[in-house]
This record gives C-alpha cells, sequence and structure tokens, in this order.
C-alpha cells in the first residue's frame, strides 16, 4: 500500500472539523460538497494541489459508490493515513446521519408549510454559483495545460456523450482516461518556465558573434 504523502501536514482534529464543517454545510448531495472539499482542502488548507484535486474528482467519479464519501476518505488518507481516512469519512457522514433522524420526522409533519419548502429551494442558487465557480476554475487549468481549442472540443464530445446520448459520466471520464494514456497531449510549460528559455534562446546567438581575442 502506498504511504500517504502531503506537502502540508494535517492534525486529526484539523481533518476532523474540516470535513465536519464540509458536512455541515454540504445542502444538495454529493455533487454539491464538491465545491466545499475544494475550497477547504486546496485554498484555504493548502492540503492539496489543483491538479491533485482534479484527478482525485475524475477518478472517483468512475468508481462506484457516493461521491461525498470516496473523495473524503481518499483526502483523508493521503494527508493522514489509514486515520485519517476513518476520521474524514465520520465527520462527512456524521452530519448528514444526525440531521436525517432528527429532521425527518419534523419536515414530513410540517412539510406543507411555506418556509420549510423554501429552505431547499432557496439554497440551490448558491450551490449553483459554487458549481459554476469549480467549472471555470477547472476550465482554466484545462484551458493554460492542453490548449483553449482541444478543451473547448473535449467539453463538446462530453457535452453530447453526456446530455444527448445519455452516456453515464463514469464511462466518459474513463475514455478519456484511456485516450490520455494511449495517446498523451504534452503539456505546455508555464509563462514563468518558457520565459528563460526563450531569453536564453535569444543570447545564443549573440554570444556565438564573439570571436576570441
Amino acid at each position: 500500500m502506498p504511504q500517504p504523502t502531503s506537502s502540508v501536514p494535517a492534525s486529526q482534529g484539523a481533518i476532523f472539523t474540516t470535513f465536519l464543517r464540509i458536512g455541515l454545510l454540504g445542502f444538495g448531495g454529493g455533487p454539491a460538497m464538491i465545491p466545499l472539499i475544494h475550497a477547504e482542502v486546496v485554498k484555504r488548507r493548502q492540503w492539496m494541489e489543483d491538479d491533485a484535486f482534479a484527478d482525485v474528482l475524475a477518478i472517483a467519479n468512475t468508481l462506484p459508490g457516493p461521491i461525498a464519501t470516496k473523495m473524503p476518505g481518499y483526502i483523508g488518507y493521503r494527508i493522514g493515513g489509514v486515520t485519517g481516512c476513518l476520521n474524514a469519512v465520520l465527520a462527512i457522514v456524521l452530519p448528514m446521519v444526525i440531521a436525517l433522524i432528527a429532521l425527518l420526522g419534523l419536515f414530513s409533519r410540517y412539510r406543507h408549510v411555506g418556509w420549510i419548502q423554501g429552505m431547499g429551494q432557496g439554497v440551490l442558487p448558491v450551490v449553483m454559483v459554487m458549481m459554476a465557480q469549480l467549472t471555470w476554475d477547472f476550465f482554466n487549468k484545462s484551458r493554460r495545460g492542453i490548449g483553449v481549442w482541444i478543451s473547448l472540443a473535449m467539453i463538446a464530445v462530453a457535452a453530447g456523450l453526456i446530455l444527448a446520448l445519455g452516456v453515464h459520466p463514469g464511462w466518459v471520464i474513463l475514455a478519456l482516461l484511456v485516450a490520455a494514456w494511449l495517446l498523451p497531449i504534452r503539456r505546455r510549460p508555464p509563462p514563468s518556465e518558457a520565459a528563460p528559455a526563450s531569453s536564453s534562446a535569444a543570447e545564443r546567438p549573440a554570444s556565438s558573434r564573439e570571436t576570441p581575442r
């Protein structure tokens, strides 16, 4: 079994409180938790980089089971070992189970009250904005990595397969992973790395014209 690695050490208490917060605020099911997990793990805690998070998200979508437990389980293992895995899954599941037990009877009894119906509907626009922000971040990373046209082409093909033909997203992601393995696309170097290379290439002809004394 590979050893968990993390650029930033994480205590078990921090793992529990982080995923407990995600579980308490993750209205709308598993997909609605993805932006919250990204905000906490990548941006706030800096336990993972964007590339690693995108890889975890892609692989998690190809595997069976709810993504709300798969991603916390792996992230918890990566930053805290087996104990961190169990800790993260417990923290993400505990609020949902307690809320379901405590509130199911209340909602069933007062489900016709207007403000109770509006609770779930009022959260949807916020979740939509968070998903849109996460989608835009992923598109920017894809654009910088493989180019805007390849990214748009892959978006169009994936949208056609999933929305028009009804193909499960897991199969689409699996096909893209296999295609990337068989036909790897050369990653574009970041501008910070490309600039020194271009400057050294520009200096080379000037140095070659110098004549020894």
